[in-house]
């Protein structure tokens, strides 16, 4: 809700409060973030309670600017502001920057009235987030520079429910004349105190959300994207946390922006022991003619408070996104099991070919087959033919309504990738139109994936794409769409715009790309849309306003992408990122890693799988079919769950040197196949200098909103030898009711313990021959059995001390082979008190 008292503005969300006021001089001054009070509760006490509060200054500092005459103990850049701009002699970092009147910087904004309401209307050129219920309340504040002829309107809107305040901008000239706008971020806020690190997500292709934090001790921070896109390199979602905050416990601030462009974010660390902190599209190369009359608004900024730690401030933001970003058919439906074609066949296939594996994927569970590039004009490499959206009669004879068809026989749905964005120099669109391309006429083009970007800031582009996908979309019976964008924007350059608005190109762009995607989405309701930029290269609000789900990255290592997913989860929940099991080795790594490791990953996002299963081994296929089973038993709780952070490998881990041990002494003896133990003995060398599991570990859990079921997931990036105690505890649950925590019944390759079977054959047995592989057809080592009956109390408390890995002195079915890149998944359900293992 909101209150107001003499101009003293209180938003309050469940467990949060944050709080302005106008001071007398008009200016709008920050009092307050953080855990709920209340502060204008009692009308009593309000203005006392807002004196307390706010800064005090009867002296300005030295080698400080007074603003005006009439208030000499005011500096703006000792306060803590909502609104900032040059000119005043507040220095730190503008919110708003305009050429008005005469060339004049410097502006002046100052209170002219406010309006709180209830209910929130649709942006004009952006999407935004929305309220099914109509219960977010807004609070607009209006602002005035007389001389400069300029309005400012600042929004607040409040989402008690998920304890998120967003937060926008919109700059109105009612001037005679033309200005130029250089910046207008979204937001702005000034916190008290500077004890705070900043966490944020870089990387590139193949690398997204790498987790980066940095103690805010002075100067500034600044988080950007010239790309044209959101972009792999630095993410728009960024979080701050006092020192000292965990996962659990702590104090902790999300931040994100509802944009695809080119963004911009900055904490700033004043003399005066003050933390700014900004969000909005980024300044570099934008420049905005505004003409009289006209209003520019920005992109609606997302923040958050929790004081449960960085795994509160998740759910508050996976909580914002699902019920107030995403949007549509797909909002809350469960998603499908897809397999793609990509990385089975890349550009050599055909029908023959693709119904081949459409009838494995069928075989093992898939529900949705989608194909990849490749299906169109003479796409046989990524050189020719994007923008020529019709299908290659040689590689699919019957089109894609043919290919549709004969998928939906099989008893699957039929999904296909488009790049409409985009367009290739040899095509025939490129030809016809070379005018409605970002490139600058008569200079040569730096090339990006051998392809160009088509100018979406032009109205007659943006009506092919509709037109042109619209065709293709209703050609079929087509139920999913992949939507991707393989390059960076470079030679920027509009051939439908005049000289003086070339600033304006990319966030024109981003109108035009928001405009298509809409009438797009609007048009096809029922179909299931995946955003992709050369993975997640566009992973951001802005896209999930028309897309369900996002696909993360283009490398789909396991190991990397328990990486990138987890970098993920502190601002995005698991229903939007797109996440599949690949073959192995891994085609963007060559590591191998388990199957069980690979799925384990992948379901902690929305399931599918992208490899040859018509080339794969029965075994692999059976492990599949299994995985899919638990899958689609577990896929509410795994859609749609609470994801919760435990152990993360981001300190690092694993191998700090080098040099193999040897064996020493022991050896596996007695037994035999029948009894499938080895006994006594052992290795006592190994892998020399490994660390003693700080950061080797990483947890997830996913528990089902009525608490009654549970999924965790325990990954391992290295094998310690001799390293036997592993507890997890489960989260999320009710400590009063009684739980069965149990994991999957598995069965392990003999030929994973090498020449070890020496110990226990009775004759000697070569590794990797004819005898060795045919005895493990028929010999499967039994994995060990965790299942306990206890209280939800206990397991979030205690927790379950697991069955101790494998550590070179011995394997029967009470130890858990746990490999290099290992993962085991362990199920929690509610039950009624029973006898169980003790």
């Amino acid at each position: 809700m909101i209150r107001e008292f003499e101009k003293c503005f209180e938003l309050s969300t469940k467990d949060t409060t944050y709080a302005f006021r106008i001071r007398e001089n008009g200016l709008a001054e920050h009092l307050y973030y953080g855990a709920k009070m209340n502060l204008l509760g009692n009308p009593e006490l309000a203005a006392a309670q807002v004196v307390a509060l706010a800064e005090k200054q009867v002296f300005a500092p030295g080698n400080s600017i007074l603003r005006d005459q009439e208030d000499k103990g005011f500096s703006p850049e000792y306060c803590a502001l909502e609104l900032s701009a040059p000119g005043k002699g507040d220095v730190r970092e503008p919110m708003v920057e305009v050429v008005g009147r005469g060339g004049v910087r410097t502006l002046d904004f100052v209170y002219d009235s406010h309006e709180i309401s209830q209910g929130k209307k649709a942006f004009e050129t952006l999407p935004g987030s929305y309220d099914e219920a109509g219960k977010v309340w807004q609070l607009k504040v209006v602002l005035k520079d007389e001389w400069q002829k300029l309005t400012l309107e600042l929004y607040y809107w409040v989402y008690e429910d998920c304890n998120v305040i967003t937060r926008s901008a919109v700059l109105v000239n009612d001037g005679e004349e033309s200005v130029e706008v250089l910046r207008l971020l979204s937001m702005l806020t000034d916190l008290e105190g500077d004890a705070y690190k900043a966490c944020y997500f870089t990387g590139a292709w193949a690398r997204e959300m790498q987790e980066n934090c940095v103690a805010l001790t002075g100067g500034k921070l600044v988080l950007s994207s010239a790309t044209g896109t959101s972009s792999n390199r630095v993410n728009p979602f960024f979080f701050l946390e006092k020192n000292g905050t965990g996962e659990d416990f702590g104090e902790c601030m999300g931040f994100n922006l509802i944009y695809s462009g080119n963004h911009y974010e900055a904490i700033e660390v004043s003399p005066y022991g003050k933390t700014r902190i900004v969000s909005g599209i980024s300044p570099q190369g934008f420049v905005w003619k505004l003409g009289p009359g006209e209003r520019f608004e920005a992109p609606e900024a997302v923040m958050t408070y929790s004081a449960n730690g960085r795994n509160g401030m998740s759910r508050n933001m996976h909580a914002f996104v699902r019920e107030h970003i995403v949007r549509g058919t797909w909002k809350k439906k469960e998603r499908p099991i897809l397999l793609n074609s990509w990385e089975a066949f890349y550009f050599d296939f055909n029908e023959s070919k693709l119904l081949h594996l459409a009838q494995a994927a069928k075989n093992v569970g898939i529900e949705l087959f989608v194909l990849d590039d490749g299906w169109f004009g003479k796409r046989d490499d990524d050189t020719s033919s994007l923008g020529d959206w019709t299908e290659n009669k040689k590689k699919l004879p019957g089109g894609l309504a043919g290919l549709a068809k004969k998928v939906n026989a099989l008893g699957l749905d039929f999904g296909v990738w488009v790049e409409p964005e985009m367009v290739n120099v040899d095509s025939e669109l490129y030809r016809a139109h070379p005018e409605w391309v970002l490139e600058i006429p008569g200079k040569a083009h730096s090339e990006g994936r051998n392809q160009r970007i088509l100018d979406l800031s032009n109205p007659a582009v943006q009506e092919w794409l509709i037109a042109e996908m619209g065709r293709v979309f209703s050609s079929a019976n087509i139920a999913y769409v992949k939507w991707d964008m393989n390059r960076i924007y470079t030679d920027a350059y509009s051939q439908a715009l005049p000289a003086e608005q070339q600033g304006e190109v990319t966030h024109r762009c981003q109108m035009g790309l928001y405009h298509c995607m809409k009438e797009l989405t609007e048009a096809f309701p029922d179909i299931l849309f995946e955003g992709c930029a050369s993975g997640g290269n566009r992973f951001d609000l802005g896209i999930l306003c028309y897309f369900p789900q996002i696909w993360a990255s283009d490398n789909t290592d396991a190991m990397c992408r328990a990486q990138i997913q987890n970098g993920y989860s502190y601002g995005y929940p698991q229903s939007v990122i797109g996440a599949h099991v690949s073959s192995c080795p891994n085609h963007q790594t060559l590591r191998v890693t388990p199957l069980e490791t690979r799925f384990a990953v992948a379901s902690f996002g929305v399931l599918g799988y992208e490899c040859n299963l018509a080339d794969m081994k029965k075994e692999d296929l059976e492990a599949i079919k299994v995985q899919i089973e638990i899958y689609k038993n577990w896929r509410s709780v795994l859609q749609f769950g609470t994801w919760i952070r435990g152990a993360s490998f981001g300190g690092g881990g694993g191998v700090a040197g080098s040099g193999v041990g040897g064996f020493a002494g022991g050896g596996f003896g007695g037994g035999g196949f029948a009894g499938g133990s080895f006994g006594g003995g052992g290795f006592s060398g190994g892998v020399s200098n490994l660390r003693d599991g700080a950061g080797n570990l990483q947890e997830w859990f996913c528990v089902s909103e009525d608490k009654t079921r549970e999924i965790c997931v325990l990954l391992q990036r290295f094998a310690i030898p001799n390293n036997h105690s592993v507890t997890i505890r489960p989260r999320g649950l009710d400590g009063e009711r009684i739980y069965r925590f149990t994991n999957r019944d598995l069965k392990h390759d003999l030929r994973n313990f090498g020449d070890l079977v020496n110990m226990v054959a009775p004759i000697h047995v070569k590794q990797d021959s004819l005898l060795h592989n045919a005895i493990a057809k028929f010999v499967k080592l039994d994995g060990e059995t965790e299942d306990y009956v206890v209280s939800g109390d206990m397991l979030m408390r205690g927790g379950i001390a697991l069955k101790q890995p494998y550590g070179g002195t011995g394997f029967n079915e009470q130890v858990r082979y746990f490999p290099d890149f290992g993962a085991r998944m362990y199920f929690v359900e509610e039950c009624a008190l029973q006898n169980s293992e003790t």
